[in-house]
């Protein structure tokens, strides 16, 4: 073979190593994360430490349940899928401004276009029916499993 051919495969070889693990790296989903955003510039809690394998596992819930598409629709996923960030959909950093006396609230998507207004009605609403479900199965439970309150679900609490 002449210097030119092995060249030529060699840098084909390079060429499709990088493209495999660009691939790879990009479905790579971490088990356990904490829910920081690096389009904050600041956070009001500390970040809410989230673990899909407990959510899959665990509690049966899929991908989907969270993962969805512009329409609230639940998408087809498994572990390992590649997945647009939250904050890709739901642009502006934060909750929805509090509104004066008078004027009207932010409701549905409009009040949903906020990241933590998405994440919040997502997860706590998904814990309370989680909760109100586990409850009616285990009666002398005070409290369902699900964290819904601020401190609970935000270890730490408020940051000062």
């Amino acid at each position: 073979m002449n210097k030119t051919r092995i060249t030529t495969l060699l840098a084909a070889l390079v060429v499709s190593l990088a493209a495999v693990s660009l691939l790879w790296a990009g479905t790579t989903v971490e088990d356990t994360f904490d829910m920081k955003t690096k389009e904050y510039t600041e956070h009001t809690y500390n970040p809410a430490p989230f673990t899909h394998k407990k959510h899959a596992e665990d509690y049966n819930i899929s991908c989907g349940e969270c993962h969805h598409d512009a329409d609230g629709k639940a998408l087809e996923l498994t572990m390992g899928d590649d997945v647009q960030r939250c904050i890709e959909c739901h642009k502006i950093p934060g909750k929805a401004p509090k509104v004066k006396k008078g004027e009207k609230k932010l409701k549905g998507a409009e009040k949903r276009q906020y990241h933590a207004e998405a994440l919040h009605d997502n997860c706590i609403s998904c814990h309370k029916d989680f909760n109100k479900d586990f409850k009616k199965k285990n009666p002398a439970e005070k409290k369902g499993p699900a964290p819904t309150s601020c401190n609970k679900c935000h270890p730490g609490g408020k940051i000062k």
